[in-house]
């Protein structure tokens, strides 16, 4: 479907064979035995209808092929587990904190040795993959998790690949719409699937995209899905479709909230910082207008007064939800460095991270700023 643009693929693919008679959409086939045939007879084998519709979907908007997860940190774990023991991984100091966790653990097992850099950093993040051992393994997340951070994909990719390391991008924030890593460099994408690509906080799912021809990589991981049981229901993947058919417009809307939130809360005398590339005196603001067809709808502020004047503005919303998770229609807020993992990562105990959602901007903002008084 490449002569379409993304938003019409978001809306066409995956889509069964237009028969009279036939459904518009893949149905729910609510059975994990199925008959003998051409194909293995057993969900986890060979995958239900609604599976390869969404696997379909997401793989032609990202440009790649797609493997779901039970969750996006089954995607991470079938990346970072999949790696020889003895391995070393360059990865974000700030990032997701299932993702840091993961790393910690595997560190603690004595099975990785774990290089943690600001990846906003190019040049410490090439310093990173020069030393001895080689890396095995770049791991990028752009924008970073809280702190809204923006990669050099394809300068780290180039450098990565210098050395023989792969790159994996964890592009949740963007979707395939804002950017698609594949096409700058990078050897895998993965997605926490419960975020924008589905869009309404009602699904735990996740996906890993290789790239369309790289056989032997897209093997290796949907084996790691069987081994580990990682493999997404049904109920799940059909909701994940429905969530990619309206993912343009709801993308479209959340940004737009995003860059009128940003603006005025820049502005506003109880808010010491935002962090956001669609700001023009962002650090990441050139590199998402180079590389990225939006700066998304995700961004950070410092609030005036620490931790507790913060708190206070998390308990003061009304219309905005104090909330864990991010990428649904709703507009969520939170405080990240009240969680361990967040604050050793160096999260300023002020910062609330904001989801923006769908609503009538005026709205968010008589909220927003209602609390921040």
């Amino acid at each position: 479907m490449s002569q379409y643009a993304r938003s019409t693929v978001a809306v066409a693919a995956g889509r069964p064979p237009a028969e009279p008679g036939a459904p518009v959409n893949t149905p729910i086939a609510a059975s994990v035995t199925f008959h003998q045939g051409a194909e293995q007879n057993y969900l986890r084998q060979s995958g239900s209808d609604s599976l390869r519709a969404f696997q379909e979907a997401l793989g032609e908007l990202e440009g790649g092929r797609a493997l779901a997860f039970s969750s996006g940190m089954a995607a991470i774990a079938a990346v970072v587990e999949g790696l020889p023991a003895g391995s070393t991984v360059v990865v974000p100091r700030m990032t997701y904190s299932g993702t840091s966790s993961i790393h910690d653990h595997q560190e603690r097992l004595g099975r990785l040795e774990v290089r943690r850099v600001e990846i906003s950093d190019t040049a410490a993040v090439l310093e990173a993959l020069r030393r001895e051992p080689a890396p095995a393994l770049l791991w990028i997340e752009t924008p970073t998790n809280p702190m809204v951070g923006v990669a050099d994909v394809p300068a780290l990719a180039e450098a990565a690949h210098a050395v023989g390391a792969t790159v994996v991008v964890d592009s949740t924030w963007n979707s395939p719409l804002l950017l698609r890593p594949l096409e700058h460099g990078a050897d895998v994408v993965m997605h926490s699937v419960t975020k924008y690509l589905s869009g309404h906080s009602d699904l735990l799912m996740g996906a890993l995209v290789t790239g369309p021809d790289d056989d032997e990589r897209f093997a290796a991981f949907k084996l790691r899905r069987d081994l580990t049981g990682g493999l997404p229901g049904m109920l799940e993947t059909f909701l994940a479709l429905r969530g990619i058919r309206t993912l343009a417009v709801r993308m479209e809307r959340a940004q737009a909230n995003a860059g009128v939130l940003a603006q005025r809360l820049a502005a506003h005398p109880a808010v010491e910082r935002v962090l956001y590339p669609g700001l023009p005196d962002d650090p990441g603001h050139d590199l998402v207008a180079r590389l990225h067809d939006g700066p998304g709808a995700m961004l950070s502020f410092l609030v005036a007064g620490g931790a507790p004047a913060a708190d206070r503005v998390c308990a003061a919303v009304r219309l905005v939800t104090n909330a864990t998770s991010l990428g649904g229609v709703e507009t969520l807020v939170e405080r990240r460095a009240q969680y361990a993992v967040d604050a050793a990562n160096g999260t300023p105990d002020n910062l609330l991270r904001l989801s923006v959602g769908i609503e009538d901007v005026q709205d968010l903002w008589a909220d927003l700023s209602r609390a921040l008084g």
